[in-house]
């Protein structure tokens, strides 16, 4: 009905940026020193009698709040409640960028609508499905034991999103079907999905472990990290810092982090540009051969989020070369498609199809906080999504 953002909340001079469906932007500038405040200003403008959404705030019946992190303890979408919070809050060490934001964000609308659901939908449970050779690091036992080290996972409910889609596509029960998910945006994800389940991963302990990603590295040798803070004489944060915001795509290339820079650049020819695409297309390549040995059987590979959607240069580039894994692209296909509908853009021939799906995860996100107040949802992998029912119209 509506899409929005309330931006520098706490830090001075904020606004909110909101759309009604088929409406225009309106920008609301108002001074939001907590959370509270925010999601105050949230309520007011949706209820706003010229440019509002609802009449009345008893309309809304549950709030929806993605939380990252929900480490081994939920393995799926969850009712909140103090007990919820308080184990969201034990994670903080896991995810120190982001839970205690997300808790933030929950207790502040809690209690500006107590009277209502409200629901955690965690970005790490479509994961908790990867066996133990898969999440097990090869380092001392006891610290996955005793600290949780261990590979956790991100993107879910996007890779969950397409993958239900992929099935529909594919024309196959999500219980038979295999697949390698590439979320390629800012941040970049590959799953390796078996019989409709995660059961392996890119990302790690945090989203810095796997591919090359916008501004993070992804997979480096970890004796890296030393090096550089004896050259520098500086401590580890500030390493990992510059692996996780001054690396990847931008370290690279010295200068972007948007693909559409990074190819405009190419075609100018831009050195460093052309090395970072190669870098991230080799890396792209490495990860799906890995994943099609551990899979064995692989249906198809699916392209999604900012890049993976809207950049058939990328695409391409990743696809190319790989006849002897079975994949063949359709380069004239593949052209056409610029992320604003679901395509296969794989060769008639190609043994792996090549499908590009637009991710939707605020669907998940409705359909997953609907689904438990109806009492109808009980696991992300039993429920029933209605998106999983939607024939797939190529021709839309």
């Amino acid at each position: 009905m509506a899409s929005g953002i309330v931006e520098r909340v706490t830090i001075g001079e904020s606004f909110i940026r909101y759309t009604p469906l088929g409406g225009d932007e309106v920008k609301i500038e108002r001074d939001c020193p907590t959370h509270k405040e925010a999601i105050e200003l949230v309520i007011e403008t949706i209820t706003n009698k010229k440019i509002g959404i609802i009449k009345d705030i008893k309309m809304i019946d549950a709030v929806g709040h993605r939380v990252v992190h929900g480490g081994e303890k939920f393995t799926s979408s969850i009712r909140i409640d103090d007990n919820v919070i308080e184990t969201f809050k034990s994670l903080y060490g896991l995810a120190p960028l982001h839970n205690p934001a997300n808790v933030m964000g929950i207790e502040a609308a809690r209690e500006v609508l107590p009277a209502i659901p409200h629901i955690a939908v965690i970005d790490t449970a479509f994961h908790q499905t990867m066996p133990e050779e898969s999440y097990i690091y090869a380092v001392p036992y006891s610290w996955y034991k005793d600290y949780g080290v261990r590979k956790y996972g991100f993107h879910g409910t996007s890779h969950l999103y397409v993958s239900r889609r992929a099935s529909v596509v594919l024309k196959k029960k999500i219980e038979d079907t295999n697949l390698i998910t590439c979320h390629i945006g800012n941040g970049v994800s590959l799953t390796a999905i078996k019989n409709g389940k995660s059961y392996d991963h890119s990302m790690g302990f945090t989203p810095l472990e796997g591919l090359v990603m916008g501004t993070r590295s992804g997979d480096i040798d970890p004796a890296v990290v030393e090096y550089i803070c004896k050259k520098e004489k500086k401590d580890v944060s500030f390493v990992i810092s510059y692996l996780n915001r001054r690396s990847g795509l931008l370290g690279i290339s010295g200068k972007w982090v948007d693909r559409r820079d990074i190819e405009r650049e190419m075609v100018g020819g831009n050195k460093r540009a052309v090395l970072a695409f190669n870098k991230e297309v080799t890396r792209l390549k490495k990860y799906i051969g890995a994943y099609i040995a551990i899979l064995r059987r692989v249906d198809a590979i699916v392209f999604t989020a900012g890049a993976g959607e809207k950049s058939p240069m990328l695409r391409e580039a990743v696809c190319s070369d790989m006849e002897g894994f079975g994949i063949k692209i359709d380069k004239q296909k593949n052209s056409r498609e610029k992320g604003t509908r679901e395509a296969i853009v794989s060769s008639r021939n190609s043994d792996i199809k090549i499908l590009v799906i637009p991710t939707n995860e605020e669907i998940v996100f409705v359909e997953d906080v609907v689904g438990i107040l109806k009492g109808e949802y009980k696991s992300l992998h039993t429920f029933n999504y209605s998106f999983s029912s939607l024939d797939y119209k190529p021709e839309l």
